[in-house]
């Protein structure tokens, strides 16, 4: 990933499962050969990567997408991966921040995971780690602690330096991949779903594993950075979703935060507004 880009955006396009087979779907995604790009009827759209074909795993999506992230984050930088799309196709699969150990469905988390305790052990003679996680959710605009025992908002801090911080969230350091792998599980248990007519399990929050990592060489300055995996509550219309009720009402806080994030995100993809200094609507 040798680029300058400050974001990247990758398509993997799912199969039909096995509902729509029987109702009667066919693919309306076609590929085109040799482009990351995607035909939809008439209109083509261009990706820095595109996935889907029989080819495609989760494994060569990580290593093209995700560990140049890892080796980012070890050379002290700040990095995230988003996962968005509509409800039902097949985002927290590929973050998965559903893992419960299980190797046939290993998604992003669980070998981003893997990644960095084994660079940790071919580092560790010569460097200290110490590595801590995070697991927040943002439903109906409130933050809430994954890892806590009791479900009450957290509040959201300014710093001095003009960033932010969470007040109180846990934060447990880990020392081993299967203890990482704990907190993952035990947070996305506690996770906001519910169901809709095209998902029995959507999504109804934000959900935000973050790794932080510090290291320390002997007599030299701490380098700390973190790693953001975000596996983002659904797009969904309400025609479609069948969504009334209580269910409505999350679907448009969700709907206007992903409208927001969208924002941010093609601020920081322009180029040419970041060199002459445009604002990034954080």
């Amino acid at each position: 990933m040798e680029t300058t880009d400050c974001v990247r955006v990758a398509v993997n396009v799912r199969p039909l499962i096995y509902s729509e087979v029987l109702l009667g779907c066919t693919d309306c995604v076609n590929f085109i050969p040799g482009e990351p790009q995607v035909q939809i009827r008439r209109h083509s759209f261009t990706f820095d990567y595109v996935y889907g074909s029989k080819a495609s795993t989760s494994s060569t999506i990580y290593n093209d997408c995700v560990a140049p992230l890892v080796d980012v984050v070890l050379h002290g930088y700040n990095a995230t991966v988003l996962a968005y799309g509509q409800t039902g196709s097949g985002k927290t699969y590929t973050m998965g921040s559903n893992y419960t150990g299980d190797e046939s469905s290993c998604g992003i988390i669980p070998q981003v995971m893997n990644s960095i305790f084994s660079k940790i052990d071919e580092k560790k003679e010569a460097t200290e780690f110490l590595i801590r996680v995070s697991f927040i959710e943002i439903f109906k605009e409130q933050v809430f602690d994954l890892l806590a025992p009791s479900r009450n908002p957290i509040q959201i801090r300014e710093t001095a330096n003009g960033g932010i911080t969470l007040a109180g969230v846990t934060e447990p350091e880990v020392r081993t991949e299967q203890e990482m792998a704990s907190f993952l599980s035990r947070g996305s248990l506690a996770r906001a779903t519910a169901s809709t007519n095209m998902n029995s399990q959507s999504s109804r929050s934000h959900a935000i594993f973050t790794i932080s990592m510090e290291q320390k060489r002997t007599g030299d300055d701490i380098l700390s950075a973190k790693l953001h995996l975000v596996d983002l509550a659904a797009s969904e219309g309400a025609k479609k979703t069948g969504a009334d009720g209580l269910r409505l009402k999350e679907g448009i806080h969700i709907n206007r935060g992903l409208l927001a994030l969208g924002n941010v995100i093609s601020a920081l993809g322009d180029e040419k507004k970041r060199k002459e200094g445009g604002h990034v609507p954080y």
